[in-house]
């Protein structure tokens, strides 16, 4: 999906999946954009069609203790795999990730591109032959074109589409500046999301927000409210849930720790989880390795590779009481140097961290 209206505060790294496995509108909306627990990657054949097992990587606690990881929750978002789905389609791919060990993909878009045509009911079941549970779907909040599939344009054909899949979540990675970014224009797109959420609820399935960084900066008519706390103000947490992109969350501590005036504005974005766990049923398991010299304070690597501590953030959320198996853990990297590589060893590493003991 693309990020529509206001500059993009994410330049290159912020993602752009208007083409990533085409759109299609109206009658061909079929291919439209828009279960039990497999063995651990411990136990599956890790070799893909990029060659033998990569071991895991080192960082973390291993070995001994529950893993940190839990059961049948981890992910993959696509888009790290566009590349693939667009030559190869999903069939190839969704078998790669079964040997990787995942359990679960979320989707942005349900074309193959140049891979040919698929129906959404074919989706579904190749995704299932796979033993993989399609979890969630990125889709746009909104557009100048009213035939565009977003949120606000075309909100029953994504609802519909999300339930042809059997999705029990569905948002958006468009940050909410609709508006603008003053308090009064962000308590204005609160209202579209508790829109949303409540056409989702309607349906059985949960409406929800991926961030990136520039969600934690500060309205421009109010420079000491950060606009994330807006957010989570003006919404309804019956209605409208959050999809935590750790890695952006931890570039905008970087960025937004100070206010415009300079003066200090602290936060740990795992605080955020932790007042409000029911709020974050999704996540996104991204990485980077420390760089104050970069102006988003870190360089995406492959999961495993960077600084942020996977072992600290999800046994933190999960040793939460009635949270162990209540959130979902997507891997992703926006554009991986090799995707299949990016895959595996992600998923390697994650299955090895084990909660200390």
């Amino acid at each position: 999906m693309s990020r529509f209206s206001q500059p993009d505060p994410e330049l290159g790294h912020r993602l752009s999946r208007r083409g990533m496995l085409g759109v299609a509108a109206g009658a061909t909306a079929a291919a439209l954009l828009g279960a039990a627990a497999p063995a651990t990657a411990a136990t599956r054949n890790t070799t893909g069609a990029t060659g033998s097992a990569t071991p895991a990587t080192t960082s973390g606690t291993k070995g001994r203790g529950r893993p940190v990881l839990p059961p049948g929750r981890l992910g993959i978002q696509l888009y790290s795999l566009r590349d693939k789905v667009s030559t190869l389609g999903f069939g190839p791919v969704f078998a790669e990730l079964e040997r990787y060990g995942y359990d679960e993909v979320e989707f942005a878009g349900y074309t193959q591109g140049s891979a040919g045509p698929i129906t959404l009911a074919q989706l579904k079941r190749l995704a299932r032959n796979h033993g993989l549970n399609p979890i969630g779907s990125h889709v746009g909040y909104y557009s100048d074109d009213p035939n565009a599939y977003t949120f606000a344009q075309n909100l029953t054909k994504v609802l519909d589409d999300a339930q042809a899949l059997g999705l029990k979540h569905i948002g958006t990675a468009s940050g909410p500046f609709r508006y603008g970014s003053t308090v009064d224009a962000w308590k204005r797109a609160a209202e579209d999301f508790n829109t949303y959420g409540a056409a989702a609820r309607a349906r059985g399935m949960k409406f929800y927000q991926h961030n990136h960084s520039e969600e934690f900066s500060f309205a421009t008519d109010n420079p000491k409210v950060r606009l994330y706390d807006i957010l989570l103000k003006e919404t309804d947490p019956d209605l409208v849930h959050l999809e935590m992109d750790i890695y952006w969350a931890y570039v905008g501590q970087f960025r937004f720790s100070k206010r415009p005036d300079g003066t200090p504005a602290p936060f740990e974005p795992l605080n955020y989880v932790l007042r409000q766990p029911d709020r974050y049923p999704l996540f996104h398991v991204k990485d980077g390795e420390s760089d104050p010299s970069n102006p988003y304070g870190y360089n995406m690597t492959d999961v495993g590779d960077g600084d942020i501590d996977y072992q600290r953030f999800i046994s933190a959320v999960t040793r939460l009481r009635g949270h162990r198996l209540a959130h979902h853990w997507q891997a992703e990297h926006d554009n991986p140097a090799e995707s299949f590589t990016f895959a595996r060893r992600s998923s390697a590493h994650l299955h090895s961290l084990r909660e200390k003991c």
